[in-house]
């Protein structure tokens, strides 16, 4: 199978790249154009096609799954379909707890999302940290390619970057699971990473099935006191050599940066750096502008997602309520998912200037129309809890400033 990237350079239009430009609208010889040079990357299952990176609407990803300590694969499932009703782009199933390959499963046959799995997550749940192998790894990847997953997370850390972790002064450390777990394993085998030891031969799965490499961050910040550093810096720039390898093998790529917690005033700069450093498309997780938001840091991650994909970010991962405290449920799975697209929504106006569904959401508030306005809400359900059946709203009552002065006006 020829590839995305390979068709794209080939000026060759798939039905992927249709449905993307027709839901951006974008010109589809702009968005060839960028697909063939890395700087978007289509990530697709069955026929749902999602467009990620350079001049197209910022996009949301859901994070669910077990953990060790809390199996319960019919509320990954619930969580999984709150997702996709309530306008996940896509979905990342991170099961470290129970029958990890049913439970991803369940979730495709009752969702259309594309989904992104970290595959050391279920090697290393199924073999345990010191009994897992290189092969284990790679035929995690393989067996999980052939089910239908649309993105792997790699973490590509070296040895010489891990070691400038050591006697640093960071006061959280490392907080990635996926780049500690990977980190772990080099450590304990003496060994280099195992995804660049095999780099080529897991690209070759990859792009067998056409699916997308997303280089994760291991060095991100677990607080806003640990500020950018040498590890950092040097993780990007290993980063975005690996992507390059992989685009030229035909296999698209996101990178992951810039996540975790980051000073409000550094994030912009932030996000800048890496579009600097590279045009592949840059995923986010949060930030996390304060460490004090404990139970509303999706509000927190909102505000700092909203400043990251105004700077040019491209792909947000939501964070929940539950953030630092546990595995959320479905209720805090959308309450994290709605934020973020708040956020998203916010990013975009300030890339692309304000969006149309705004003005036609004022136009209706003005015109005094209810169930025109709430037509237009990012959650439509929550706002028509809260609206009046009829008549003005309990704020201002009789006392309504558009009613008041509509006649003058």
């Amino acid at each position: 199978m020829r590839t995305q990237i390979e068709q794209a350079k080939d000026r060759a239009v798939t039905p992927q790249m249709e449905v993307v430009a027709e839901a951006e609208g974008i010109d589809i010889h702009v968005l060839l154009s960028r697909i063939a040079e890395g700087s978007i990357a289509i990530m697709s299952r069955g026929k749902k096609s999602v467009g990620i990176g350079r001049g197209l609407a910022t996009k949301v990803n859901v994070n669910i799954g077990t953990s060790s300590l809390r199996i319960n694969p019919d509320e990954e499932v619930e969580k999984a379909r709150i997702a996709e009703r309530y306008g996940a782009d896509t979905l990342t199933d991170l099961s470290m707890g129970g029958n990890i390959t049913g439970i991803r499963k369940r979730i495709f046959d009752n969702t259309t999302l594309p989904v992104t799995t970290i595959p050391i997550y279920q090697a290393v749940a199924e073999k345990g940290l010191g009994n897992m192998t290189q092969e284990d790894i790679v035929q995690n990847i393989r067996q999980q390619a052939e089910e239908g997953v649309s993105s792997f997370v790699l973490h590509c850390i070296d040895s010489k970057t891990l070691g400038m972790l050591k006697g640093g002064k960071r006061i959280m450390g490392m907080v990635s699971k996926g780049g500690s777990i990977t980190s772990a394993y080099m450590l304990i085998n003496n060994c280099e990473n195992p995804f660049i030891e095999n780099f080529d031969m897991i690209l070759k799965t990859l792009k067998k099935y056409d699916i997308v490499l997303s280089l994760g961050n291991t060095m991100r910040s677990g607080c806003i006191h640990d500020t950018r550093d040498r590890a950092q810096l040097e993780e990007i720039r290993q980063n975005v050599r690996l992507a390059k390898r992989a685009n030229e093998e035909g296999v698209q790529v996101i990178i992951e940066g810039m996540g975790g917690h980051v000073r409000a005033d550094r994030i912009a700069e932030y996000v800048k750096f890496h579009k600097r450093c590279s045009s592949f498309p840059l995923f986010v997780a949060g930030p996390l502008p304060t460490d004090v938001a404990v139970g509303y840091d999706h509000i927190a991650g909102a505000v700092g997602a909203s400043m990251a994909g105004g700077a040019g970010a491209d792909y947000l991962c939501y964070i929940t309520p539950s953030e630092h405290l546990g595995l959320p449920g479905p209720e805090q799975v959308k309450e994290g998912l709605i934020a973020f697209k708040i956020a998203a929504h916010i990013g975009d106006s300030i890339k692309y200037g304000p969006n149309e569904r705004d003005m036609h959401l004022a136009k209706k508030r003005a015109e005094l129309d209810w169930e025109g306005q709430l037509n237009y809400a990012i959650d439509s359900e929550r706002a028509r809890e809260l609206a009046p059946e009829e008549g003005p709203c309990t704020m201002c009552g009789d006392f309504c400033a558009i009613k008041l002065m509509k006649g003058f006006l």
